[in-house]
C-alpha cells in the first residue's frame, strides 16, 4: 500500500498540469485529471484515504447512442492504463450503433453505486475496497469498466436466496429473456472488450456480474506489485 500513497508536491503539479489530449476527433478526448475534474470528484469517486496518484488517472469525454439511436455525450474516469482501450472500445460502439443509456461520472451519484446503478449508468472509477476486506477493488483502481448496470445486474445465489444489486434489476435477473440493453457473448461490447484483454464477470463461476469488464488479477498486480 506504500507504493500506492503521494506526496503534496505530487498532488500540486499534477492539479497545475494543463490538460493532454490525446484524441480530439469526433467528440472522443481523454485528458489529465484538471483541477475543475478534481473539484467534482473529490471527497466523493477519490475519497479522502484514496492512495492512488491523480497521475494515474484519465478523464474521457465521449459519444454513445441510447437504443432509440439518440446521441448523447459522455464522461468516465479511468486508469491511464486502460483509458486508450475504454476510448477505442466507445468508439466502435457509437459507430456502430450500439446501445448504452447513460455515461456519467459516477460523482454525479454521490459516488454511491446503487443510486448510479439504478439510473442504467456506464462508469468505471471509484475508490473502494471490497467488501469485507482490505483489497483495493478493480474500479478503486480505475481498472473496471460497468456498462447498462440495471439491465445487467450482479447476481449471487445463496442459500437464503438469489442477492442482485441494483436493488431494481430483479426484471433482468433472467438472463434468457429479451430486453433492451442486454450484455451477452454474441454482442459487441463483449467482443470489443474481450479482445483488449479484460475479463467479463458474465463468465464467472461463483457469481454473476452481467455489467462488468475489468483487467485481470495478474495484470493489476503488474501495475501495483501492492495489489493482492
Amino acid at each position: 500500500m506504500k507504493k500506492f500513497l503521494m506526496i503534496a508536491a505530487v498532488v500540486v503539479l499534477v492539479l497545475q498540469a494543463s490538460p493532454i489530449f490525446a484524441d480530439v476527433e469526433d467528440g472522443f478526448t481523454v485528458s489529465e485529471i484538471t483541477p475543475e475534474i478534481f473539484a467534482r470528484i473529490k471527497g466523493k469517486s477519490y475519497k479522502d484515504n484514496c492512495p492512488i496518484p491523480l497521475g494515474d488517472l484519465r478523464y474521457l469525454r465521449v459519444l454513445h447512442k441510447d437504443k432509440d439511436g439518440v446521441t448523447h455525450e459522455g464522461e468516465m474516469i479511468c486508469s491511464v492504463n486502460i483509458a486508450s482501450d475504454v476510448l477505442e472500445i466507445f468508439r466502435a460502439m457509437y459507430e456502430a450503433g450500439y446501445p448504452i443509456e447513460r455515461v456519467r461520472l459516477v460523482d454525479d451519484y454521490d459516488a454511491d453505486d446503487e443510486t448510479s446503478m439504478r439510473d442504467n449508468n456506464s462508469s468505471c472509477f471509484n475508490f473502494r475496497f471490497i467488501t469485507h476486506s482490505t483489497r483495493i477493488s478493480k474500479h478503486g483502481l480505475g481498472l473496471a469498466v460497468d456498462i447498462n448496470t440495471l439491465y445487467n445486474p450482479y447476481i449471487r445465489v445463496t442459500d437464503k436466496g438469489t442477492i442482485f444489486e441494483p436493488a431494481t434489476a430483479g426484471d433482468y435477473v433472467d438472463r434468457t429473456k429479451d430486453f433492451p440493453y442486454k450484455i451477452t457473448r454474441d454482442d459487441l461490447c463483449y467482443k470489443l472488450f474481450t479482445e483488449r484483454g479484460f475479463e467479463w464477470g458474465g463468465e464467472w463461476k461463483s457469481l454473476k456480474d452481467y455489467q462488468h469488464f475489468e483487467v485481470s488479477d495478474k495484470r493489476a498486480k503488474e501495475l501495483y506489485p501492492d495489489y493482492r
